[in-house]
């Protein structure tokens, strides 16, 4: 099949969006890689005259390799990594000498210390690749044990240093972000299994649906986001007050993935409820209306909440607390007012109200209380 010059240059366009995207997603890590590198090469050279710092820019590399919130404990196992290759390469190297054999010896035992001491495969690669390159690069003269190690040392060091320059003025601000999104993901979801239901179209229903199985993805990134604020504010004394407020966040994580969970069972029993005969009720469109606010306003909450201004997180909060128990008797009328509800409405009302309660525990209500409040208001009798 041939490809008019029309659609080879849409085709070409296309191909170059896309080179053009990557670039811009990934210049800054490209950039902060590249300068952690060469500073780390230039201390260890210039400033302390190791003589081949090979390990100092290598481990910065590495770190910075790891997705943030990770760096800590990587650069530690680096140097940790590091250590442990070339104690056991220097070893063996002085006493069976330089052969095949000893690559066999170290490899083994490098593998085999590091594994005992239940390392990650991090950390065991870091380590063989240190004994080994000790064994095949012979020292100018004498061991290198403390250089190598306090190469590594550096390269975690400008490694972690490099990582922070771009959050440290407003360390918050990609969670904030992240967190906005997450509730927004949700929120979207909701709105399209709505508007499927008031017109009854099986096909965006299901597309919803498909949407709602993405949305564990959208919830790691939230927890990355979580691990990396608090690596960034642990590294930054002034700003270690403000940890507070990603720990509230970090507690919410597991309600926000909870509160997905029930979205996703919700849009199932959506796409069955557009194959009924009957038009979708209309209290049903009030109370995923209402469901759909009460996400908005429990991300604005939080939001507020890691920005440091309470009395706008109290306001959410509120707003958020009116429109669950809102969405749950909307929910509930359903129940009361059909004497047989079909199972997919009974599904999505059980969604509704358990949605209901993590957005309220989400927002720092007592989990007995959320629960109670929510089971009132869909007129079940209190535990």
């Amino acid at each position: 099949m041939t490809v008019s010059g029309g659609e080879g240059a849409v085709v070409r366009i296309g191909w170059l969006r896309l080179v053009a995207d990557r670039l811009r997603q990934n210049w800054l890590p490209a950039v902060e890689a590249t300068v952690a590198a060469t500073v780390a090469w230039a201390l260890a050279t210039a400033v302390l005259d190791h003589p081949e710092p090979f390990f100092a820019p290598a481990a910065a590399l590495i770190v910075l390799g790891q997705a943030r919130g990770q760096r800590i404990r990587r650069a530690v196992e680096v140097v940790l990594g590091v250590a442990a290759g070339v104690l056991v390469a220097d070893l063996v190297v002085q006493g069976l000498g330089r052969s095949s054999w000893t690559v066999f010896v170290v490899v083994l035992l490098t593998i085999g210390v590091v594994a005992a001491f239940g390392a990650s495969s991090v950390t065991m690669v870091q380590a063989t690749v240190s004994a080994l390159y000790l064994v095949v690069v012979p020292p100018p003269g004498g061991s290198l044990v403390p250089f190598r190690f306090v190469d590594a040392l550096i390269g975690g060091v400008v490694a972690l240093a490099a990582s922070q320059l771009v959050g440290a003025r407003r360390p918050l601000a990609p969670l904030v972000a992240e967190s906005r999104r997450t509730f927004g993901a949700i929120a979207e979801l909701l709105t399209e299994t709505t508007e499927a239901l008031e017109r009854g179209d099986e096909s965006a229903a299901l597309a919803a649906l498909e949407r709602a199985r993405q949305l564990d993805a959208v919830v790691d990134q939230l927890r990355t986001a979580v691990q990396a604020a608090g690596e960034t504010l642990r590294l930054h004394v002034r700003r270690r007050r403000h940890l507070g407020r990603v720990h509230t966040l970090d507690a919410s994580t597991r309600q926000i993935d909870y509160a997905v969970r029930n979205v996703r069972v919700l849009a199932r029993a959506g796409v069955a409820l557009t194959r009924q005969p009957a038009q979708s009720p209309p209290e049903l469109l009030v109370a995923l209306g209402s469901l759909t606010e009460a996400v908005r306003t429990a991300g604005e909450a939080l939001a507020a909440e890691l920005g440091g201004q309470d009395e706008l997180a109290d306001g959410y909060a509120e707003q958020t607390d009116a429109a669950a128990l809102e969405a749950v008797r909307a929910a509930g009328r359903l129940l009361t007012r059909q004497p047989r509800p079909p199972l997919p409405l009974i599904m999505i009302v059980g969604q509704v109200r358990a949605t209901a309660i993590d957005l309220l525990r989400g927002v720092g209500e007592e989990d007995s209380t959320a629960l109670n409040r929510v089971d009132e208001a869909l007129g079940l009798p209190p535990l």
